[in-house]
């Protein structure tokens, strides 16, 4: 594989992007969540690509139209050496022999864990857009984050909220959505329940046991089963999947939405 990749290198020839876009330095992104990240804080021409997941709705945290302005790989050393980036930003959790083919052929590559907090998230905007040259936008985005919290936050009594998951589980307690839900005025059903990450909530334990909002942000056959219209004192509520995952960007968008759900279970 090896001598493919330098092959694709040296044809790489004048067609291949500049190294540098004026001092800041040219970026693959091969984790969705960065790539929500670094679209916000790089600037025009820093990107030479994104993770082919940020194409694919199902597993995108970004519009379709804000993904499709930067092109993609499918994360093949052979693609991202072709690019011929200045910095390659990736998940923990990159194949290690990609990694090490990767390092060997003289790439720079930095990798990024997933957030399970507000404040993890606003460490990797930092981080990010240090790497970038553009710690500014970085702030700037930060800034627009906390204005979100801050609008969504409610001094109420908190709402019970089960947040209904593809594959029909619920998330743990230490998770992104999870600090979310709890800074904009819900308590979770699950943890009341001794429910831990990834536990299923069947449609027979939400219908002899419901709470007082189920937000649903799969398409298992139970999370639209009609036995479910039937249920008193519960409200049913959706959650597009692409707010679940990923911090960044996202909050902002997630925030404003589960703001929307509280409010109209006062």
């Amino acid at each position: 594989m090896a001598a493919l990749v330098l092959l694709l290198a040296g044809c790489a020839g004048n067609d291949a992007p500049a190294q540098q876009v004026g001092e800041r330095p040219t970026i693959v992104s091969l984790n969705p969540c960065t790539d929500a990240i670094l679209a916000e804080v790089a600037a025009p021409g820093q990107i030479l690509a994104i993770s082919h997941y940020s194409k694919d709705p199902g597993s995108s945290s970004m519009a379709a139209r804000d993904a499709a302005r930067f092109a993609s790989t499918g994360g093949t050393v052979e693609e991202v050496l072709a690019l011929q980036p200045d910095v390659v930003v990736a998940s923990t959790f990159l194949p290690p022999a990609t990694m090490a083919a990767m390092v060997d052929l003289g790439l720079d590559v930095r990798t990024f864990g997933t957030a399970s907090t507000v404040e993890e998230s606003i460490a990797q905007i930092r981080e990010l857009a240090g790497l970038a040259g553009r710690a500014e936008a970085g702030e700037r985005l930060v800034a627009q984050i906390r204005q979100a919290l801050e609008d969504a936050a409610s001094s109420g009594e908190p709402v019970e909220v089960a947040l209904w998951q593809p594959g029909g589980i619920v998330p743990g307690e230490a998770s992104l959505v999870s600090d979310l839900l709890r800074r904009t005025g819900f308590t979770s059903y699950g943890v009341r329940r001794g429910m831990g990450q990834a536990d299923y909530l069947s449609l027979e334990q939400v219908m002899a046991d419901p709470p007082q909002v189920l937000l649903v942000a799969g398409t298992e056959v139970g999370q639209s089963h009609p036995a479910l219209d039937a249920v008193p004192d519960m409200r049913r509520e959706t959650l597009d999947t692409r707010l679940l995952y990923c911090g960044g960007p996202t909050i902002i968008e997630a925030a404003r939405r589960l703001a929307e759900i509280r409010e109209g279970s006062a």
